[in-house]
């Protein structure tokens, strides 16, 4: 009797020289198209992805892979599990390939899922906003951050003390198990959520939720050179544990408030100083208020506008490390909008003493190359 079996690598749309990667994405494709929950009473579908599923199960063994390389549908006779070339323990990784994608859980007989293993808490933002005078001096700083703590009285269950009895949907299993097809599948029970026990009388003193929300006070270090986005790890200080697992983390994520006069760029410090234009053309000492105190900062003669100054070793600290950044002061030079008779007089003397520079300036170099290429 001649084989009608279709080829399978035909079936999962896979050259014979596939690798283990592009079988699993061919046959996840196919069991997400042709699965029978989401093709309910359609039998053809049903048969495509049995089709599929035996390809699989072929090509992704090695050794039945190379006896189907070989001898074809007929090397695979007389295999145990069932068909020919179709073998339900081979499908170990099943439960990745199908449960991720339609949340089955596990199959063939895979391990039990159950809402009682050990679990770690959630890990818990905080969003702390300070200063950047307390960037420059790092801090100790007090957090009252509001938590989940386990009720002692009913350890987490919700459920007074002897006050659980079994699920009666699924008879203490926590899950239920369902037939479709060739399918053994696993769900979690919907009542009890896997847990095979349900709450018959809710707990006195966290009312049934198995946690008491609590204000927990906690102290941080915040040390000098953090910047916006910073995180802090204050490691078991998250959630608590489901079934007797670690607390997760707290994070402390930094924002830096804005100042009125510097402004920071990475480890370094900017600011503006406006001088005159007698300041400009003559030179000056300006006082600038640091965060190290008064500095005189000296502005030299002929500055022009935008022009900076270098205060080296006065920016910000550098994070977990030695040295600090450096403070830029930036010089931006200032007409007068308004002038007395007298200021009038003056700059017009001076007008008459200064040559006249109106002609426009050459182009610099990298003006003229970008002006070659335009």
């Amino acid at each position: 009797m001649a084989d009608t079996k279709r080829d399978y690598y035909e079936v999962l749309g896979v050259s014979k020289d596939a690798d283990d990667s592009v079988l699993k994405s061919a046959y996840r494709k196919l069991a997400l198209k042709f699965h029978p929950d989401r093709n309910p009473g359609n039998k053809e579908a049903e048969e495509s992805f049995k089709e599929a599923a035996e390809a699989y199960s072929v090509l992704s063994d090695p050794q039945k892979r190379a006896a189907y390389d070989r001898y074809g549908h007929q090397g695979l006779q007389g295999a145990a599990g069932g068909p020919a070339g179709f073998d339900p323990s081979t499908f170990a990784d099943f439960s990745d390939i199908i449960g991720d994608l339609f949340g089955f859980g596990d199959m063939f007989g895979g391990g039990r899922r159950s809402a009682n293993r050990v679990q770690r808490g959630d890990d818990v933002r905080f969003d702390l906003e300070i200063t950047l005078e307390e960037v420059m001096q790092g801090k100790h700083a007090e957090l009252l951050v509001p938590r989940l703590d386990q009720c002692m009285r009913c350890k987490s269950t919700g459920a007074e003390p002897g006050g659980m009895s079994s699920c009666p949907t699924c008879h203490g299993r926590g899950e239920m198990l369902y037939q479709q097809g060739f399918l053994s599948i696993r769900r979690t029970c919907s009542q009890c959520g896997g847990r095979g026990q349900i709450v018959r009388r809710a707990c006195t003193e966290c009312k049934g939720e198995g946690y008491k929300r609590s204000d927990r006070k906690l102290k941080v270090n915040i040390p000098a050179g953090v910047d916006t986005g910073t995180r802090l790890r204050l490691t078991n200080e998250g959630q608590p544990g489901a079934n007797g697992g670690p607390n997760g983390d707290l994070y402390v994520v930094i924002k830096v408030k804005d100042h009125p006069v510097f402004e920071r760029h990475e480890d370094q410090l900017h600011c503006t100083v406006p001088v005159n234009i007698a300041q400009a053309a003559l030179g000056t000492e300006v006082d600038l208020l640091t965060f190290d105190g008064l500095q005189s900062v000296k502005i030299p003669e002929s500055v022009q506008n935008g022009a900076q100054v270098r205060l080296k070793g006065l920016g910000i600290p550098r994070l977990n490390s030695n040295g600090r950044g450096d403070l830029y002061v930036h010089v931006e030079v200032r007409v007068p909008e308004k002038l007395t008779k007298e200021q009038r007089k003056l700059l017009e003397q001076l007008r008459d003493m200064l040559p006249a520079e109106n002609e426009p300036r050459e182009k610099g170099i990298f003006e003229k190359v970008k002006d070659y290429f335009m």
